[in-house]
């Protein structure tokens, strides 16, 4: 059976998504593909005995994280590592954990970038287009908040999009 390609992220609130869809629909051509997402484990590949090992630990380690708030504030770039630009989600403990436990075993270690929480609002965009749209969205404030108390297991279907495997509630057990 050939191993399947899987994913760890927070979906936040819908007023959240609305937001950052109203940049997406726009500057990002991943946009139906998954909706808007703060990554917690980039993909990975895992066979059916691999992700039942994984689930577990997903299940774990949710059980010892209680909700949290988190708050974002501005909109930032990886640029010129990759012209994507994204809301930054304020650096928090929590998520750190999350993202530092889902890279020891069973996880696979496939980190490839320091972790920063964000969510995607364009991508793939040329260097001139980053820059143009960059330029004008950096100057905008925000100031929005969530509370996350879930993260959810996805895995990759064949047309690229995203489907959710599994939800795991924080502090739960």
């Amino acid at each position: 059976m050939t191993p399947v390609t899987y994913g760890i992220a927070i979906f936040p609130s819908k007023e959240i998504q609305d937001e950052a869809n109203s940049y997406r629909k726009r500057y990002d051509p991943r946009y139906s593909l998954i909706p808007p997402h703060i990554t917690l484990k980039e993909s990975f590949e895992a066979t059916q005995e691999e992700i039942k090992e994984i689930e577990k630990a997903c299940s774990e380690l949710a059980k010892k994280v209680k909700p949290f708030d988190i708050h974002i504030g501005r909109v930032s770039s990886f640029s010129p590592t990759t012209e994507t630009i994204y809301l930054r989600v304020d650096d928090h403990d929590q998520l750190t954990y999350l993202n530092e436990k889902m890279h020891e075993e069973p996880f696979p270690d496939n980190r490839e970038f320091k972790f920063v929480p964000h969510i995607t609002i364009s991508q793939e965009l040329s260097e001139d287009e980053h820059s143009d749209v960059y330029g004008s969205l950096k100057m905008l404030s925000f100031d929005l908040y969530d509370t996350v108390d879930r993260f959810q297991l996805l895995y990759q279907l064949e047309d690229g999009s995203w489907t959710v495997h599994e939800t795991f509630k924080l502090g739960e057990g």
